[in-house]
């Protein structure tokens, strides 16, 4: 089955080169469009997309508030957003992480990023390149005053170990392969650490990571 994805942006020269480079993939359908935020949200909740694509700056309601609506801590059935972004160290895009959105997209990121994070979205896995992962995270969360870098208790070793690859931007096949385990143990310990910390995925625990100052030196 195809992956449904709506598109959420003010832009209309956005919308429509989205909407063609994602129908023309085999595996994705774009199922409605919408200009400006408050619809976005109406459009999907109607639909029940797999994956929103939703710009920060919308009228009505901007993207985090649509993030919130649907994939917020209190919503019982959550969506998949992603979070479109002109500005690479935009601060807002931290804050629609906290509001539970799967990850980011830079709007100049290209074709083949658009497509791959639109497909990481329904697997679950890193949405965009690590490195401009790593580098957004990096200048868009700050250590918490005091935190001393302490780890929850009930965090094993080898659960901080992927946690800290996590918070570099890797995959879950680059960590298999950097610790010498299986794929399946890999996901096994990402849903220990989501639960954990509580957090739903993968981008919120390299956040966490990163405010609380447990990712030392470069990427």
């Amino acid at each position: 089955m195809s992956i449904r994805v709506v598109v959420a942006d003010d832009q209309d020269m956005v919308r429509t080169g989205f909407t063609l480079i994602l129908n023309a993939q085999p595996d994705i359908d774009v199922v409605g469009e919408a200009a400006d935020g408050a619809a976005a949200v109406e459009l999907a909740r109607r639909l029940r997309p797999d994956v929103v694509l939703a710009d920060i700056r919308m009228p009505r309601l901007d993207g985090l508030e649509v993030t919130r609506l649907l994939a917020g801590p209190g919503v019982t059935d959550p969506m998949r957003v992603v979070v479109v972004t002109t500005f690479d160290l935009d601060e807002y895009v931290y804050t629609a992480l906290r509001n539970g959105a799967c990850g980011f997209l830079l709007k100049d990121a290209g074709p083949a990023l658009l497509v791959e994070a639109v497909r990481a979205a329904v697997s679950g896995d890193t949405l965009i390149s690590p490195s401009v992962t790593v580098r957004l995270l990096k200048h868009l969360t700050q250590p918490v005053a005091g935190a001393g870098r302490a780890l929850p208790e009930q965090l094993t070793e080898r659960e901080t170990d992927v946690l800290r690859l996590v918070a570099r931007g890797k995959t879950n096949a680059d960590i298999a392969a950097e610790l010498f385990i299986a794929l399946g143990t890999v996901k096994t310990h990402v849903a220990s650490l989501q639960r954990k910390i509580d957090v739903r995925n993968r981008t919120a625990i390299a956040a966490w990571a990163w405010e609380n100052g447990l990712v030392d030196g470069p990427a």
